[in-house]
This record gives structure tokens, C-alpha cells and sequence, in this order.
């Protein structure tokens, strides 16, 4: 009879139907039936049996079949269409289920007013007079782990609820926490109160409407003094490493829930302007942490660890997208952050890096086994910007070239080294020859990563810059000479950063313009910063360029194109480091912008020049290796200049925007005017007149003497700068870019006028 009213309950609170009867009948419903007492029946006492041995057995249960135990999932879609033949551990589950609905529910504005306060009538009787709350933590030290889960939940929800509804913590709930975390190592069970308190985090996070601040420090400030205690304990006093060799046991189910802990408290710090304790403690006592990263427990929990810290370092990222630059305003974050970083920076000053072995990659799309020889990029990612950004918060503090130079040189050798061990050449890649190329490598698959880990660099170059310079003011020569060899050899050139990701992704300004209309990272913020450095800085930005052209094969690099007759054409995207062939000799040129592709090729015999505009792209060794053009846009009907049909190939990584505004920006930012065919002609082909009997490669191999040596990279990298410059403009005239750009278009502009002045045709 109760299950059945229990499904009509359900159903009701499901659909939004108000509950008819009197609040008494639903508490009777929904009072759980779990202490074993003289009061009470039989059919209690078997409930309280079967709630525990249920599902997931104690290990006492030897003779006990295994049972198949549902998912959260499972159970509450199931439960509209019971039958009535269920065990009390299955009526158990949908009260729990009943009283997170409700709860859920009860806080939400959509409900009816009526209904709300009629579920508010349930719970104040289930707590005052059922003390559901006391059942609820009765039922998290159950061995049937599902039961436990669920019990978790709704308790997190009661909690939940009466901080948000009547402004008071749950007493109970209070005690039991404290007396928990302060038994610990005694008392080994305290993975349950842990993640009963990362939920009640999380739900009130989760509210958009809610004033935080008030309800977070009501839940923290009783528990500060102890979970910073609790932190101490299990992480060092009470800290042995072959409780953790295995991720299945009691000891790693408490060292995850804390973990999960932590990432909440951090999450939740943004909400206090005064942190608490147990919200920085993480910060004030990270060796702890790095200890056990190096340790010898499992990766699973090293991997959790690393997570943990590049969280914490890009926490300032997301307080400043937040609320402004709050840094300097903030002690406390200041405070805190050179602490992580100074003690980021001694133990990878001490060769922490090579004790970290890495995992293998995992294998997702081929099952569950790892692939083979390859290292866990994930973790290799995040190490290496948890490195970066302790060196550039290291450095804001800094006043003095002195300071921080050692501890530079030290730590990006060290990283160097770490990222050189663990990132294996590939037969068919190119050995990487150039430090500065290897922040591409390590954080091309991750855009957010990427961009952060360029800042920083670029940051710590811009300090190192000013310091030299309020130092010494004029240098000399070898000075300058000194330096820049130093940027290259410490793999922090920004010149050599910037130019070595255009080329990854094929000097492809559709991709840039994903990354600015994009909300994912901070690459306007890099940006801009870059822009004003190449403004002020356009020599350096030229040697660099003719530097690569010379030392990493560019001149040399330029696939030919196949003559007519043949079929296939070569893609001109390829990268410029792993063409290595020959020229052949009826070639003359071949180049390819990202969207426009021109062939220039001669006849036996001919003087003539053919020109060719629809060259398709077939080749499958280009630079972007995987990546691979995604969809064809066409160019905008009523866009101000025509493209005669031409189409434009867009690499998209990520598409901030799934709707048809974000199409409509694709569509016009690929258009590109007729002239750039023209203008490709005339800055890069020196053509010969009609009367040249000789024909020449674009490279300065030819055979011919007069033959102009190309800069491909200047050539490529100002190019790709001026189309994302009319691509912006155009999208701003049309009103689709998502903020206003004209900072950012007058930068571009800036470099554009330095190109044209410092390099005239």
C-alpha cells in the first residue's frame, strides 16, 4: 500500500500537481524507517536489514549472492512505473529520491507559491517531529553505497534548504560533521561527510539568485578551524603512502572526497572578501600537496593533485573575468599566490619534475587501454602551466632584474627538460631544434591552456624588458645581442611563440578569429599585449622571421606543384619544417594563402605566365596534420566586396556560439576582396619580364641569379594579421562581433602602417 502511494506522490511532484492531502499523510510517507527498536515492527527491522546488505555487501557477507545494484538514474526513472512488488531498500531509495525532488522544488521560483509552501509544511514536520536529518546521517555509514549516495544527497539538500529558506545551519548536520572530521585518523569513515559538505558547496554556488556571501560564511565559519586541521592531519601528520597505492580502498574514498573538498572551497572563495582559512589553506600549505604528487601513491590521486593546482593558478584568470583586476586590491589572493609559487618554484628548482613519472595517454575511442609510449598530455599540460604561471605571479613582485633571473633560468631549463622527456618526436615529424617551439607543441590541443601559458611568458619577457631597461636605459649592441639570445635559449621569445603557433595552425586567420569571438580563453587579453610589443618592437619581429626562414628550412621548404596533367595537387598549407622536396623544373611558383590558392606555372618553351584561382587542397601531410576543414563558407551575398565564387576553407577548433548569429560571423569574416589575388602577385612573385628565357623556383635555390629571395614567414605572418584585421572590420560594420573591437582594430592598423613602413614594396 505505501509504495503505491509513494508512486502517486512521486508522479505528483514530477508534474507540478499540488499535494491534496494534509501535510501529516506525506511525513508518514516519506519518514524512513531505519532504526531497529522495540517500538517498532518486524517489517522495519527487515527494512533496516535490507536497506544495508541490500545492494553493495559489507565483507561480513560472505554467503550473500552479489546484487545488481541501479543507478541513480535507473531508480528514478523507474519509479512512476513500479509494480508493487519492491523491497523496503527500493521504497527507501524513492523516499530519498522524493525528499531531493521536493527540496529542489521548494527552492525554486517556478513552483507555484501554494505548492512551495506546502513541501516547506512536509520538511519542518520531518525535522521537527520524524528527525529525518539524524535518519538521513544514520543511512551514510550504510554499506550499500547506493543507499549511501542518495542519503548524501538529500541531506545536502535539507541543508541546502534551510540555510537558503530560514537562514539557519542545520545543527545536527553541524554536529556530526565536526565530530567526524575531528576523529579522524581514529575515525576512518569520513568520505561521507565530506562529500555531503562538497555538495551543500556546490548547490549554493549553483544558485543564480541567492546572495552567497552570507550563506557561505554561515556554513564555513563553524567548520574553518577544523577542516584546517583536517587538512594538516590528512596530509601529512597521519599521511602514509601505502594506505593510497590503491584507488579502491576506504583511505583513497576519504583522499578523493577531500580533493573534491578543496576544489569546492577554492571555487567558493571568490563569494568572501575575506577568504577564511580552510579556503587559503591550500595555498599556505601546498608542499604539502607537491610532497605526495611526488610521492609513490597511485596517479589517479597525483593526477586529482595536479588538476587541483592548475586550478589554483588560474584562479586569478577567473577572478579577474569576474570582477576586475582585483590582484593588487586583494592581499590576501596576493599573499597567497606568491606563497603557491614560491613553493612551486623550490621543488622544481630541486628536480621535482623528472620524479614524476607520467601515465600513459589514455586510448578513448579504442577502449580503455592506454596508448602505448605516449604520456598523459592532460597531466603534461598542467604541470607545465602550473610552472609557468608560478613564475610569472613570482615575478610581479620582483623590482629587480637580480631577482629573478637565477630562479628563471633555473626553473624553464628544468621545464624544458621535463617537456623534452616526455614529448617523443614522431618518425614523420621534425625534430624540434628551437625552445620557443615547443609551448606550441605541448599546448596546441588545448586553446585555453595555450593562450595562458603564452600570456605568462609574454608577461615575464615584458618584465625582464622593463627591468633591463630602467636599469641601464641605452644598451649596446652585444647587449641587445645577449638578451635575445637568452629569450631564445630560455624558449620565451614572443616573436618565436606567436610565429611558431601561426604555422601550426597554417597562418589561418579564421582561427584566430575564433579564439576573439570565443568567451573560452584569454587570447584578446594576449593579444593586445602582443600587438603593442610588435608596434614598438617590429626589427626584432623581422630578424626572428628571417631567422626561421634560415634556420628552420623555410627558403628551402616550399613544395613545388605538380604539373597540370597530373590530378592531385599539392596542398601550399604544408607545413614549411617537413617539405623537403625538390623543385621541379617546369615550376615556377606555388603559394597558398589560407583561402586563396594562386598557381603560376610555364610550358615548355613558354614565357607566358598561367594563372590559375581554384586550386584545391588535397594534400594529406599538411601542417594542421588532424585538423581539417570542417565546412565550406560561403562568401556573404550582400557583403560590400565580391568574391566571384571563391570559397573559403575555415579551420574552426571551437565554435563559442552554436546558432545562426555565430554562422553569420563565419560567413562574412571569410569574405575577402578580388584585389588579394592581385596583391598576393605583386608583393611576393617578382615575375620576370617576357623576355626571360629562364625559370625560376620562389626559393633562393634556383638557378638564376636574379631571383629574389621570398621572406615567406614575414610575408605569411603580416598577411595573416591584415585578413583577421579586415575580417573584424567587416564584421563590426555588419554589427555581428560580440564586443566592440576598435582598441583592438586601431593595434592591428598600428602594425599594418609599421609593416608598410619598415618593409615598402
Amino acid at each position: 500500500m505505501k509504495i503505491s502511494l509513494l508512486q502517486q506522490m512521486y508522479k505528483d511532484v514530477l508534474v507540478g500537481i499540488p499535494l491534496a492531502k494534509e501535510s501529516h499523510h506525506y511525513t508518514s510517507l516519506l519518514n524512513l524507517c531505519v532504526e531497529q527498536s522495540p517500538e517498532r515492527d518486524d517489517s522495519c527491522n527487515r527494512m533496516h536489514l535490507l536497506s544495508t546488505n541490500g545492494g553493495i555487501r559489507s565483507h561480513q557477507d560472505t554467503d550473500m549472492p552479489d546484487a545488481v545494484v541501479p543507478t541513480t538514474d535507473d531508480v528514478s526513472n523507474s519509479f512512476a512505473n513500479m509494480s508493487s512488488a519492491f523491497s523496503p531498500r527500493e521504497v527507501m531509495l524513492l523516499q530519498l529520491t522524493l525528499i531531493k525532488m521536493m527540496a529542489a522544488k521548494a527552492e525554486s521560483q517556478e513552483t507555484e507559491f501554494n505548492t512551495r509552501q506546502k513541501y516547506r509544511e512536509i520538511f519542518a514536520l520531518l525535522l521537527k517531529e520524524e528527525k529525518i536529518d539524524s535518519k538521513l546521517i544514520s543511512l551514510l555509514g550504510s554499506y550499500d553505497q547506493l543507499l549511501s549516495h542518495m542519503a548524501s544527497k538529500s541531506l545536502a539538500s535539507l541543508v541546502c534548504f534551510q540555510l537558503k529558506e530560514e537562514d539557519a545551519l542545520n545543527v545536527t548536520w553541524l554536529t556530526f560533521s565536526l565530530k567526524t572530521l575531528l576523529g579522524f585518523p581514529v575515525n576512518t569513515r569520513v568520505a561521507e561527510c565530506l562529500w555531503t559538505l562538497t555538495t551543500i558547496i556546490k548547490d549554493i554556488l549553483k544558485d543564480e539568485v541567492l546572495t552567497k556571501a552570507g550563506i557561505l560564511k554561515k556554513l564555513l565559519a563553524p567548520l574553518d578551524a577544523v577542516l584546517e586541521g583536517f587538512y594538516n592531519s590528512i596530509l601529512f601528520h597521519h599521511f602514509d603512502s601505502h594506505h593510497y597505492t590503491s584507488p579502491y580502498s576506504e583511505a583513497a574514498n576519504n583522499l578523493i572526497g577531500f580533493i573534491d573538498l578543496l576544489e569546492a572551497l577554492l571555487a567558493s572563495r571568490i563569494e568572501l572578501e575575506l577568504p577564511l582559512g580552510c579556503q587559503r589553506v591550500l595555498f599556505l600549505k601546498v608542499s604539502y600537496v607537491l610532497n605526495l604528487i611526488s610521492s609513490s601513491i597511485h596517479y589517479l590521486f597525483k593526477k586529482k593533485f595536479i588538476m587541483l593546482l592548475k586550478k589554483c593558478v588560474l584562479y586569478k584568470s577567473r577572478e579577474d573575468a569576474k570582477s576586475g583586476s582585483l590582484f593588487l586590491q586583494n592581499p590576501s589572493l596576493h599573499e597567497d599566490m606568491l606563497a603557491l609559487s614560491d613553493a612551486v618554484l623550490r621543488v622544481v628548482n630541486l628536480t621535482w619534475l623528472n620524479q614524476i613519472p607520467l601515465g600513459e595517454k589514455a586510448s578513448y575511442f579504442g577502449g580503455s587501454e592506454a596508448a602505448p609510449g605516449a604520456s598523459d598530455q592532460t597531466v603534461l599540460r598542467a604541470l607545465s602551466l602550473v610552472v609557468l604561471k608560478a613564475l610569472e605571479f613570482k615575478f610581479q613582485k620582483s623590482a629587480t632584474e637580480a631577482e629573478i633571473e637565477g630562479d628563471f633560468q633555473s626553473s624553464m631549463s628544468q621545464l624544458l627538460t621535463f617537456w623534452r622527456s616526455h614529448l617523443k618526436s614522431s618518425p614523420q615529424s621534425h625534430p624540434v631544434v628551437h625552445h620557443c617551439e615547443w609551448l606550441s607543441l605541448i599546448f596546441i590541443e588545448q586553446d585555453d591552456d595555450m593562450w595562458e601559458a603564452a600570456k605568462a611568458l609574454l608577461l615575464i619577457y615584458l618584465k625582464f624588458d622593463r627591468l633591463r631597461h630602467d636599469a641601464a636605459g641605452n644598451l649596446s649592441q652585444k647587449e641587445e645581442e645577449t638578451w635575445n639570445f637568452r629569450t631564445h635559449a630560455s624558449g620565451y621569445n614572443p616573436h618565436c611563440i606567436f610565429l611558431f603557433f601561426l604555422e601550426k595552425i597554417a597562418f589561418d586567420s579564421t582561427v584566430l578569429l575564433d579564439f576573439l569571438i570565443s568567451s573560452e580563453t584569454c587570447f584578446l587579453e594576449y593579444l593586445v599585449r602582443y600587438l603593442k610589443l610588435l608596434g614598438k618592437d617590429w626589427h626584432q619581429f623581422v630578424d626572428v622571421c628571417n631567422h626561421l626562414n634560415t634556420k628552420h628550412g623555410t627558403s628551402q621548404s616550399i613544395s613545388p606543384v605538380k604539373p597540370p596533367h597530373q590530378e592531385k595537387q599539392s596542398c601550399m598549407t604544408e607545413s614549411l619544417k617537413n617539405a623537403c622536396c625538390e623543385p621541379e623544373p617546369q615550376t615556377l611558383i606555388s603559394l597558398a594563402s589560407s583561402h586563396n590558392y594562386l598557381v603560376f606555372t610555364t610550358e615548355q618553351g613558354d614565357n607566358e605566365v598561367a594563372e590559375s584561382n581554384s586550386l584545391i587542397c588535397t594534400d594529406s601531410t599538411s601542417l594542421l596534420g588532424p585538423r581539417q576543414s570542417l565546412v565550406n563558407y560561403d562568401s556573404s551575398e550582400d557583403s560590400e566586396l565580391e568574391s566571384d565564387g571563391k570559397e573559403c576553407l575555415v579551420n574552426t577548433k571551437q565554435v563559442p556560439l552554436n546558432n545562426e548569429e555565430e554562422m553569420r560571423i563565419r560567413e562574412t569574416g571569410c569574405s575577402y576582396a578580388d584585389d588579394e589575388q592581385n596583391t598576393l602577385k605583386s608583393e611576393v612573385l617578382p615575375l620576370k619580364r617576357k623576355g626571360s628565357s629562364t625559370s625560376s623556383c620562389l626559393t633562393s635555390t634556383a638557378s638564376s641569379d636574379n631571383t629574389i629571395p621570398l621572406r615567406i614567414m614575414l610575408y605569411k605572418s603580416t598577411k595573416c594579421l591584415e585578413e583577421l584585421q579586415k575580417a573584424i572590420s567587416r564584421l563590426q560594420r555588419r554589427n555581428l562581433f560580440p564586443y566592440n573591437p576598435s582598441a583592438l582594430l586601431k593595434l592591428l592598423s598600428h602594425v599594418e602602417n609599421v609593416s608598410k613602413n619598415m618593409n615598402p614594396q
